[in-house]
């Protein structure tokens, strides 16, 4: 309990001291750009809890969980299976460079062309904005398995789907893991960034429209959701991470108490 306590006060102690002093350095602020935090916060409450949230915030969630879950599927799958294949990945590697360096929301005008202003133009770039670093996360990570792993597998005469799921995903997870984590944030900025083109709804939505209508403290209300949007998704993906890999945790602890006994 003290442990976790000392953490969290760790953890905390920053924001604590910025919150505050942006609290007094903006309290006699009257310029139109940087309202008082007071302002702001009060238009957060009148906003955010509860008002917008069943439609600007769901709007933004749902596309945010489509494109997210979608893409990591993808390159789960394609990650595994180009990982278990390196000549093929390696024929294929300029053009994974390639698509992987253009910036993504640079496609969103090719891609509302051929799909229109809806809801699925934007599940689908941020399906590919969050596919890349988990893809190469999980190729790299099958790639790295110790050969002796794979010639035992092929000793035992393993299938395929076996040897994937069984073998090389437990051995790439904590390489995985690391895409995935970015992926979220990826996904987090695309999802705004979607909504800033040719969009009705959602959170980037909104304060692009407080912006254009000089709401500046309704615009740092939507910005400061954002934040916590964001810092409460890496949390969630944090927690995963924990879950996914605690068997791996507890070899590592483990190891190192064979190690030092050993010692």
């Amino acid at each position: 309990m003290r442990r976790r306590a000392t953490s969290l006060a760790v953890e905390a102690w920053l924001p604590v001291v910025l919150v505050t002093t942006w609290w007094f350095a903006s309290a006699t602020s009257t310029s139109i750009y940087f309202p008082p935090l007071r302002t702001i916060l009060e238009r957060f409450q009148d906003l955010w809890l509860f008002e917008r949230v069943p439609t600007d915030v769901a709007f933004s969630l749902t596309n945010l969980g489509l494109g997210l879950g979608s893409g990591l599927v993808a390159a789960l799958a394609a990650g595994v299976m180009f990982g278990l294949m390196p000549r093929v990945h390696t024929a294929m590697a300029p053009l994974f460079e390639f698509m992987r360096a253009t910036p993504i929301v640079a496609l969103l005008p090719l891609i509302v062309a051929m799909l229109g202003l809806g809801v699925t133009s934007k599940v689908v770039i941020i399906a590919l904005g969050a596919f890349w670093p988990t893809f190469l996360n999980t190729v790299d990570g099958i790639r790295a398995v110790d050969p002796l792993v794979r010639d035992v597998a092929r000793t035992y005469r393993l299938t395929p789907v076996t040897l994937a799921t069984r073998v090389m995903l437990p051995n790439a997870a904590p390489q995985i893991m690391v895409g995935v984590r970015t992926s979220v944030s990826v996904a987090v900025v695309i999802m705004v960034g979607s909504e800033l083109f040719g969009s009705s709804e959602g959170i980037g939505y909104f304060i692009l429209q407080s912006q254009r209508s000089y709401a500046i403290a309704d615009m740092w209300a939507g910005l400061i959701l954002l934040g916590l949007l964001g810092y409460a998704l890496n949390l969630l993906s944090a927690g995963v991470e924990r879950l996914v890999l605690s068997w791996h945790e507890g070899r590592r602890t483990g190891s190192t108490t064979v190690a030092a006994t050993g010692a």
